[in-house]
């Protein structure tokens, strides 16, 4: 996503000091922090109860899971500004397990899901999503964003005559849509009024001062499930230590670590595009499964990085650890005292929120570009969005990065051709252009006549390289066609990394203290086994 439109979705910057880093310090920044922190707790709760409902597991667990998850990653994760929480990428996965073996199988799953994910933390596991394309993650951006819009309907339904869940007709279709559409009025004028308090802070308070002023029936917060509770306590699952259980959880577990990781790493690149930060992938690994063991001992349904919410947090200014603290702190002082006030809250105010972090997460530059990129890339944003809306997450981002891989793969392989010239000696010299890899070994051996070539042939490698162990088996068995010919091989210009492949492999190249400074290789006769000089 270009940083002009990422810098879009972040809003104001602000107070910064001399050296340009926040000051949490500062009075201006401790309200914008504490206020975003009270925006994105209201948007938290709705989303955690309606995520336990997916789980199959009641209200309390998954708000649990918000509450543990976002305040521990908020102190230790890798990126400040980032908020974690249940998820529903990881409940439609958990229903299963829940519903077959119940939820105390889910809290050890939890346990071994975090442990899973410290140890990719320690084995910096994080650096490999370097390699996600960037049109892989236009189609995260864009399929996530159609996601949470698709979750905002089920809003829009009620209880019919018949206990059946059906769509809203008539006058409470109307007002829903209308209390939605205030809400994102407020949202969208407020930033130009005053920057005093977050936009989506500002339309919530005033369609629920609206709808509870004036008694109009609107679906509620309450109307959900009831938010109330204690502090959640310490609690070992009551499991059966077997390896009949060890079978049931750790798959679970393990898909669950890399769903998790791969959102959590994802919404920690896109956060660090807006906020202008880096690094942290491996810390944000290792507080996520921090935060998902001790989560699975006090009774939660474990969680990873939340990109709406965290898309609220920094729209609304957000930037230190502090608003992903206080809004976990907020969420916990819901549960416990003030939860007849936030269950008044109306639906159509959270939902309006969420609409607007639509708006600000697709990324709307993908619907000019499409036309200009080249068609593979197209493919593959497309293909990401569709499956991240119809499949989930983790599936599509490996989907488009196989995709993108064998694209460049096949492209590459594609590209390997020679220019060929006969010096006055009489031997033909042939110029390797390309990579020599798995891929284009077939048309490697294309550029070859062993029967009709001269007695002398020099293949120059100067603008090629050899990659893998299928590259040296192709060079390999061109050199014994042309042994079988009597005639002689010459391999000239292998760089260093190629000579170390070919050493390595204990083929064709040895050390030579001939070797050039500059990184290439000297001559090397196949037929003879002999070394020329130096280039």
């Amino acid at each position: 996503m270009p940083r002009a439109t990422l810098a879009a979705l972040a809003g104001r910057l602000p107070f910064t000091g001399r050296d340009g880093n926040l000051s949490p310090f500062n009075p201006l920044t401790l309200k914008t922090e504490l206020l975003s922190g009270l925006t994105v707790a209201l948007a938290l709760v709705p989303e955690a109860v309606a995520f336990a409902f997916v789980a199959g597991v009641h209200p309390l667990v998954g708000l649990y899971a918000a509450f543990m998850v976002g305040l521990i990653t908020s102190v230790f994760g890798g990126r400040p500004g980032m908020i974690s929480g249940a998820t529903g990428a990881l409940a439609v996965v958990m229903v299963a397990l829940v519903a077959q073996h119940g939820v105390e199988y889910l809290f050890a799953t939890v346990v071994l899901m975090g442990v899973f994910q410290i140890l990719a933390g320690i084995f910096r596991l994080g650096k490999f999503m370097r390699l996600v394309p960037h049109p892989v993650m236009l189609g995260f951006v864009n399929g996530l964003a159609i996601v949470i819009f698709l979750a905002q309907l089920s809003q829009f339904k009620h209880a019919g005559a018949d206990g059946a869940t059906v769509w809203m007709t008539g006058s409470p279709l109307i007002m829903m849509l209308g209390l939605v559409v205030v809400t994102m009025a407020i949202i969208w004028v407020m930033p130009r009024i005053t920057g005093a308090i977050p936009a989506p802070l500002a339309g919530i308070a005033v369609v629920a001062a609206l709808v509870i002023g004036f008694g109009i029936d609107v679906p509620r917060v309450g109307d959900l499930a009831s938010i109330e509770g204690g502090l959640p306590s310490f609690h070992l699952p009551m499991i059966p230590l077997t390896m009949e259980t060890l079978e049931i959880i750790v798959p679970y577990a393990l898909i669950l670590a890399a769903i998790g990781l791969i959102e959590s790493l994802l919404t920690l690149n896109l956060v660090g595009e807006i906020t202008g930060e880096r690094g942290g992938a491996s810390r944000e690994c290792m507080a996520q499964g921090a935060a998902n063991v001790v989560t699975g001992f006090f009774g939660g349904m474990g969680g990873c990085a939340m990109i709406g919410q965290s898309m609220i947090n920094v729209k609304s200014g957000g930037r230190t650890r502090l608003s992903g603290i206080s809004a976990a702190l907020f969420l916990l002082a819901f549960i416990l005292f003030a939860s007849s006030l936030i269950e008044q809250i109306p639906l159509a105010a959270l939902v309006g929120v969420m609409f607007m972090v639509v708006i600000g997460t697709f990324a709307w530059q993908t619907l000019k570009i499409m036309r200009r990129i080249p068609l593979t890339d197209a493919m593959v944003i497309v293909l990401v969005t569709v499956v991240t809306v119809f499949s989930d997450l983790a599936v599509a981002v490996v989907v488009g990065v196989i995709v993108s891989a064998l694209a460049y793969a096949w492209n590459n392989a594609t590209r390997i051709h020679a220019r060929a010239h006969v010096t006055p000696e009489g031997a033909r010299v042939l110029q390797i252009e390309g990579p020599l890899f798995f891929g284009s070994t077939d048309g490697f051996a294309e550029l070859f006549n062993p029967a009709d070539d001269p007695q002398t042939v020099i293949v120059d490698f100067m603008n090629s390289r050899v990659v893998d162990q299928s590259a040296l088996q192709a060079i390999e068995d061109i050199a014994a066609k042309y042994e079988a010919q009597g005639k002689t091989l010459v391999l000239r210009h292998l760089s260093h990394d190629c000579h170390r492949l070919l050493n390595r492999a204990g083929q064709l190249m040895v050390d030579s203290d001939d070797d050039p400074d500059y990184g290439i290789a000297v001559d090397y006769s196949v037929k003879t086994g002999a070394f020329g000089g130096g280039h």
